[in-house]
Parts: structure tokens; C-alpha cells; sequence
């Protein structure tokens, strides 16, 4: 329920009240288990998002006495943003466009470098144009070609099927058959499909937009001494976290080109047949004129796409008008003169073969890797330019994340149609005769059957990571016993403990992996499209004639691969389904948002909706909103998982002053060794240590069990003053005990388990450094301001994998040391 929230500025407010305001991970929790009460109030928010307190800390602002000496706990809860209601479970379909939004922000950092930044923009935006019109592509093959044109153009497929017989092509030469039985009109009535799905995916871009992204940013004074827009932080800038003008104009721009994709796939069909003999020269320079006008709005799109990226540096409150309501109208008004044109009567026309325009898929094979290729060189020269450590794939990573976005588009049209095609041919196989129809696209059957290849591939890389995992979980179980001086030895106990050390691990080697797939089908992409053009066959039949192992390996990998594309596919709806009515599988699926979906859509409009563009504005709005106008008061915003990136993110977002009233906690934060690495130009260790030099303290939490979190690495660190032991020394603590005891002890008599990414509130370090932090934001009141930028930082020493024996031995000594 609601509850009356103070207003600022009531009378009652004590001075040096604490507030410590925390922030879940991934998968979320409920406001009980965060608080440890199960009687819990919400503060402010809605049923989306809201925070969340104790019943008996509801007026703590009116009671301040009452509090003192302990912080006032509150809860931020987000996981109906990602996993809210059953609905959601279908944005699996929009998987592929995710990953292509995310290779945007994967780019390598850069320092005045701005038409390169803009142009790398340009062509992750191209590749996720490309993606949309792949999909609607998709579905005219599925509608318009193996129904419309094939199936219901021969008479035993369409015959065979009742819903379809209406519009079935007659056996009778002589016989005119049904209204419908003209290809054009099948063509026409089979447009409804791809141009439903298209209309949906606006309709959901536009609603999620509302109920997401629209959420006003925290509006500030900027200080006059404050540097340019292109030298501070980009999550410091107000409108990063608003990007209502660009989804807007990108909406309209994909939308209008999932019209003009169906026009296209109508015109291509109707044009060819009045060019031929028979044809009616009236239909033809229609034709013509309807090609032309398909072109003019191809190349609006691209105008649209290509004009301008994001604008970060104030929210951006515009409206390209023009762009957004014109070009879809004219778009759908275009599609429907197509479809006016098709449904004209041409008597004498028979449908046989594939649809004209099958190449398509072909051509967006090759547009993609071009795309992605040039990419890669640019990441390259990015990264070469302003090398940072650790960088993921050294520049490579949007070429990566951008071929892989391309992999699962091919995946989902492949599957789709080769589900389809298998099921209208009866007992023929696609591509190969013998069937009702000829099948899908020949270069859909070939990307499929590089499918096989590319899972052999992984296998063995799987193979691979086991064994490095069972050879460093053997080179560690001497060194967690070391960890643990004066225990019994319990060889079984270390053996798990170090596998756990050593499965954690392999999360730094995730980005060969990544890499190796997106090659590996940069490269069998490049094979499937030349095969294609080359021979026009699918693979068992260009390798007839050849030596059988090679015969025998094209036949396998077609029928593998067919059944294989079909059945992720099917999988992928399956799951779905599972997750639409069963609330745990829906809320595994939300975890795959929470990590996926961070970003702003700033390359694909029809990607699942930023969670952060709502959470990140309520998290800033709550803390500059309880520090205002009170010097004394003190806040810890605590952060786990996925909420330590979100509570970094609002805290970028305040001014200078509000963050000398906060102290960051953050534990299990995959900060630097995920977001750091993937996203060096907006969490990599320069924006880091600036965040930290802005903060009156900050303090993080790892294990060296944990797969997902791990130390910061700032690029520079405080040097640490003489004082108090609350006073901040650097930011890492770690790595933790893991499990907290070895065996059993007087104070723990039953075995410990280990926590790995879970739990960090169960460890005696959380208490200590919370109290550690709420005493610093104290003493900061008594002492001289620093101006963050007095003293020169120190580097921190940067731990690797290679060196877990020194780590383990004299980390797990030392339970209370801080390796910062």
C-alpha cells in the first residue's frame, strides 16, 4: 500500500539521518526478502518500480531520534520492469535486435575522434536496418512465396489443405478457378501477414516506450567550470538516459521499411510478369512507377537512418515530425497502391518456380558482412588510437556483437521457413525434388547447413574450457587449503572450492569464445552465399559427382541442418510459451533482459525496451530528492549484481555536491570485469576512477568465486590518508573468504556453504564496510572539502587469474584486509 510520505522540508527532520538504499541484481527479489521483514510499505513508485520500507521505519524522517545510530533501510525494487507479467516471455523474438543495439555501446573508447564515433554509429544502425528488413523478408517467404505463390499454386499442396483451397490454383488448364485463385490476389491476401507483423512490432515499440523509456530525466544546473559535454563522462550528461527523439525517429524509419520490404516483394512479382510477353502495358508502367516510388522511400529510410545518432548532452525534446508521421503513412499508402496493383486481374497468369526476388536474402547476406567487416576495421583504429587494458577483443567487439545479431536474424528466418517449407512439401525434401513445392530460398538451406559445422565448433571449444577448468581446479586445491591456515585438510572440501575458483574464471575467457563464433560464421557466411551464387544448388546436390566423403558430409549437413534451424526455432516458441504461463521460467527469461537489455535503443527501435531509462532516472530523482536541502544527511546507496551498474549509472547523474553527500557500496558488481571490458568508453577504468574521485567514498565486495562480479580496478585510487580506520582506503575489498570457514568452528558448527555471486550481506565485511562508509559521509562535515581533483591517485594493483595462489594464500589469511 501507499504510505504518506513526509514532504521536504517537514518540520521533525533531525539532522544525520542515514539512509542506506539498496538496489537488487539480476532475477530481482521481493521488498521482504531485501528488508528482512515480511511487514513492508511502499514509499514512492508504482507496481512497476517502486521503493520500499519497513512498516516500523515508515516515518523515520518524522522520528529522527528514533533512528539514530543505524541507517534507515529502503528498498529500490525493478524486476517487473524484465519480468513482470507473461507477455514478455515473447520478446524472445526480439532477441536478435538486442544484440544488435548492444553492439553500439560495445564500441572501444575514443578521445576526439567524433566522425568516427558517428560513423561507427551509422553502420551498427545500417546492420540493424538490415536485421528488420531480413525479418519482414522472412515472413513474405513464409506468406507470400511457399504459401501464396508455391503451395497454392500447385494443386495437390494447396487441395491437401482446406484453409488453403479457396485460393488454390485450378488442375484444369481450361477451368478460371475461384476470385482468388489469380497469383496476384493470392500475393495480395498473403501481404496481410507481413504487414500485420510489422504494424506489430510499432505498436510494441511505441507502447514500451511509454511504459519504459519515457520517464524524464533528472533536470540539473551544470556548474559553470564544469569541462565540455565531449569530456565528461557520458553518464554524467542529462539526456543519455533519454533518447525519446532518435527511438522515435528510428521507429518511423523501420516501420516504413517493413511497408516498402512488402511492396517490394509484390512489385518484384507483378512487374516481371507484365514485362513478358502477354503482359498489360498499363499494369507495367504502373509497375514501373510503383518501383520507382519503392525506391524513393528506400532511400528516405536511409536518409532518416543515416542523418543524426544521439544527443546526450541535454534531454532532447524534439520532434523530427516530417520523419515520424509521414514516412510510415506514406510507406502504408504506397504498400497499399502495391497491393491494389497486384489484385488487378491478369487472366493467364500461373504461379510455378520460387517468387521473383528470392536473391534478396542473398544480397542482405553480403550487405551484413560488409557492414560488419567494416566495423571491425573501425573498432581496430578506435581501439589503436585510445588503447585501454583489458578491452575486450581489442577493438573487435561491436564487429562481434554485430555478426552475431546477423547469426540469430539468419537463425530465426532460416528456421521459420524451413519449418514452413518442410511442412507444405509432404515427403519431398526442400530444395532437392520430389516434392509438392520447390522449397525456401537455396542460400537459406545452405546458412543452415553451416549450422552443424558452427555447433561442432563450440562443442569442442566447450571441451576446451572443461578441461582448463579441471586443470586450474587442480592447481588450486593445494592453494585454498594454504587460504585457511591451521584446518584439518579435507581434500574433497578444496577440490570443490577451487572448482568453483576455477569455473568463476572462465567468465575472462568469454570473449575468445565470442570471438571465435562470430568468425567462424563471418567465415561459413561468406561460403553459404558464394555456394549459392555459384552453383545455385543446395549443398547435396552441388556435390554431386564429387569424392562421396565430401558427397556424404554435404548430404549430412543438409538434413542436419534443416532439422536443426527448424527445431531452435520451435525451441525458441516453445520456451516461450513455457514462460508465458509458468512465473519461474519467466523470471530466468528476465534475467536474460536485465543483462541485455541496460542500454538505450539507440540502433534498433524494435529491441525489448531499456529498463534503465526508468530505473536510473527514479534512482537519481530518490537520492537527489531526500539529500535536498539537508547538508547532514547521510546515504549509501548499496548495490548487488546488476543494482551495483544502476546505482553507478544514478550516481553519475547527480550534481557534484549531491555526490559529496553519498557513499557507493557495491558487492558482486560485474562494473569492470563485464561492463569495463565490453563497454570501455562508458565504464572503462577512466570513467571509473572519475566516478570515484566524484564520490566521498566507494567500496566494493568480490570473491574470487563469483563468475559475475570482481574487483573494479579504478585507474587511479586515493592515496590513503592518516586517520581512523573508517577512512576510505581505495575501493576494492577482496577477494572474500569463500566459503566463510573451512570446516566446522565453535561459531559456525555446520558446514558453510559457498556463496559464490549470492549472499554478500551474510558476510561480517558488508556490516564493517557500511559502518565504514555511514562514518566517513560523518566525518565529512568536520573536516576541510576536498576538491576531488587535489591529490593524484595511485594505481591499484591489478590481479590476474595467473596469480590465484599468492591471492588465495594471503587474502584468506587476512579476512579483514583490503587488497585496494
Amino acid at each position: 500500500m501507499q504510505s504518506d510520505h513526509a514532504p521536504d522540508g517537514a518540520p521533525g527532520k533531525g539532522p544525520g539521518l542515514a539512509l542506506e538504499l539498496l538496489v537488487h541484481g539480476v532475477g530481482g527479489t521481493t521488498p521482504a526478502e531485501m528488508l528482512g521483514d515480511a511487514r513492508t510499505v511502499r514509499v514512492t513508485g508504482d507496481s512497476t518500480a517502486a521503493v520500499h520500507r519497513r512498516a516500523d521505519d515508515k516515518d523515520a524522517e518524522r522520528h529522527p531520534a528514533d533512528h539514530a545510530g543505524r541507517p534507515v533501510p529502503e528498498a529500490y525494487c525493478w524486476s517487473n520492469l524484465t519480468s513482470g507479467n507473461g507477455a514478455r516471455a515473447l520478446w524472445l523474438i526480439l532477441l536478435p535486435f538486442m544484440v544488435a543495439n548492444l553492439a553500439h555501446w560495445t564500441r572501444p573508447a575514443s578521445h576526439g575522434r567524433c566522425r568516427t564515433v558517428r560513423l561507427h554509429g551509422l553502420l551498427v544502425r545500417l546492420i540493424a536496418l538490415s536485421l528488420t528488413v531480413l525479418l519482414v523478408a522472412a515472413v513474405c517467404e513464409v506468406a507470400l512465396d511457399l504459401i501464396a505463390w508455391q503451395c497454392a499454386g500447385a494443386a495437390r499442396c494447396g487441395q491437401d489443405r482446406s484453409w488453403l483451397a479457396f485460393m488454390t490454383a485450378p488442375q484444369d488448364p481450361g477451368d478460371p478457378g475461384g476470385w482468388w485463385s489469380q497469383p496476384g490476389r493470392r500475393l495480395a491476401l498473403a501481404a496481410v501477414l507481413p504487414t500485420a507483423v510489422t504494424a506489430l512490432l510499432w505498436l510494441l515499440s511505441h507502447r514500451t516506450w511509454s511504459a519504459y523509456e519515457s520517464q524524464p530525466p533528472l533536470e540539473r544546473a551544470v556548474p559553470e567550470d564544469a569541462p565540455a559535454a565531449d569530456g565528461r563522462p557520458p553518464l554524467s550528461l542529462p539526456g543519455f538516459w533519454y533518447g525519446k527523439r532518435l527511438v522515435a525517429r528510428l521507429r518511423a524509419a523501420h516501420t516504413a521499411v517493413g511497408f516498402l520490404t512488402v511492396a517490394a516483394a509484390l512489385t518484384a512479382a507483378t512487374t516481371r510478369h507484365d514485362r513478358g510477353s502477354g503482359g498489360n502495358a498499363v499494369l507495367d508502367v504502373c509497375g514501373r512507377l510503383l518501383e520507382g516510388l519503392v525506391l524513393a522511400g528506400a532511400a528516405w529510410v536511409l536518409f532518416v537512418v543515416c542523418r543524426r545518432g544521439r544527443k546526450e548532452s541535454e534531454p532532447d525534446q524534439g520532434a523530427d515530425t516530417l520523419a515520424v508521421r509521414a514516412l510510415p503513412g506514406a510507406s502504408l499508402a504506397l504498400l497499399l497502391l502495391a497491393v491494389v496493383h497486384s489484385g488487378w486481374s491478369r487472366p493467364g497468369w500461373t504461379s510455378s518456380g520460387t517468387l521473383p526476388g528470392d536473391e534478396t536474402f542473398s544480397v542482405i547476406a553480403v550487405l551484413q558482412g560488409t557492414l560488419v567487416v567494416v566495423l571491425g576495421v573501425l573498432g581496430l583504429r578506435l581501439h589503436r588510437i585510445t588503447r585501454l587494458s583489458r578491452t575486450a577483443l581489442g577493438g573487435l567487439a561491436s564487429a562481434a556483437v554485430g555478426m552475431l545479431a546477423c547469426a540469430l536474424g539468419g537463425l530465426l528466418s532460416g528456421g521459420v521457413s524451413q519449418r514452413v517449407g518442410d511442412w507444405l512439401d509432404g515427403p519431398g525434401t526442400p530444395g532437392r525434388g520430389g516434392g509438392d513445392i520447390d522449397g525456401p530460398p537455396t542460400v537459406l538451406t545452405w546458412q543452415a547447413s553451416i549450422i552443424p559445422v558452427l555447433l561442432a565448433l563450440v562443442l569442442l571449444l566447450a571441451c576446451w574450457f572443461a578441461f582448463r577448468v579441471w586443470r586450474d581446479a587442480r592447481r588450486l586445491t593445494d592453494d585454498v587449503e594454504a587460504g585457511y591456515p591451521g584446518v584439518v585438510p579435507d581434500e574433497s572440501r578444496s577440490r570443490r572450492i577451487a572448482s568453483a575458483i576455477a569455473r568463476a574464471g572462465l567468465t575472462d575467457r568469454a570473449p575468445w569464445l565470442v570471438a571465435t563464433v562470430a568468425a567462424a560464421t563471418l567465415v561459413l557466411g561468406g561460403v553459404a552465399v558464394v555456394g549459392t551464387m555459384g552453383t545455385g544448388k543446395v549443398p547435396g546436390e552441388a556435390t554431386e559427382g564429387a569424392p562421396d566423403i565430401v558427397a556424404g558430409f554435404a548430404d549430412t549437413v543438409q538434413a542436419l541442418g534443416s532439422w536443426l534451424v527448424g527445431f531452435a526455432f520451435v525451441l525458441l516458441l516453445a520456451w516461450s510459451r513455457r514462460a508465458y504461463e509458468d512465473a519461474s521460467a519467466r523470471r530466468t527469461i528476465g534475467i536474460l533482459w536485465d543483462v541485455g537489455t541496460f542500454w538505450p535503443r539507440c540502433a534498433h527501435p524494435f529491441a525489448p525496451p531499456c529498463y534503465a531509462e526508468r530505473a536510473v532516472p527514479d534512482l537519481a530523482w530518490r537520492m537527489a530528492m531526500w539529500t535536498d536541502g539537508q547538508p547532514e544527511r547521510r546515504l549509501v546507496i548499496s548495490g548487488h549484481s546488476q543494482g551495483s551498474v544502476l546505482a553507478a549509472a544514478a550516481v553519475w547523474q547527480l550534481d557534484p555536491d549531491t555526490r559529496r553527500q553519498i557513499a557507493l557500496l557495491t558487492y558482486g558488481s560485474p562494473l569492470e570485469r563485464l561492463y569495463g571490458r565490453w563497454f570501455p568508453a562508458y565504464f572503462g577504468p577512466h570513467r571509473l576512477a572519475a566516478l570515484h574521485d566524484g564520490l566521498e567514498c566507494w567500496r566494493n565486495l568480490w570473491r574470487l568465486t563469483d563468475p559475475i562480479g570482481g574487483p573494479v580496478r579504478p585507474e587511479t585510487a586515493d592515496t590513503p590518508e592518516p586517520g581512523p580506520p573508517e577512512e576510505c582506503r581505495g575501493v576494492d575489498r577482496g577477494p572474500l573468504h569463500d566459503p566463510l570457514v573451512y570446516g566446522r568452528t565453535c561459531e559456525l558448527p555446520l558446514p558453510e556453504p559457498i556463496l559464490a555471486h549470492g549472499d554478500y550481506q551474510a558476510d561480517p565485511a558488508f556490516a564493517e564496510e557500511r559502518t565504514g562508509l555511514l562514518a566517513r559521509l560523518k566525518a565529512r562535515s568536520r573536516r576541510p572539502h576536498k576538491h576531488p581533483g587535489g591529490v593524484p591517485r595511485q594505481p591499484e594493483p591489478r590481479p590476474t587469474r595467473s596469480d590465484n595462489r599468492a591471492r588465495v594464500r594471503a587474502a584468506q589469511s587476512e579476512p579483514g584486509r583490503s587488497d585496494g
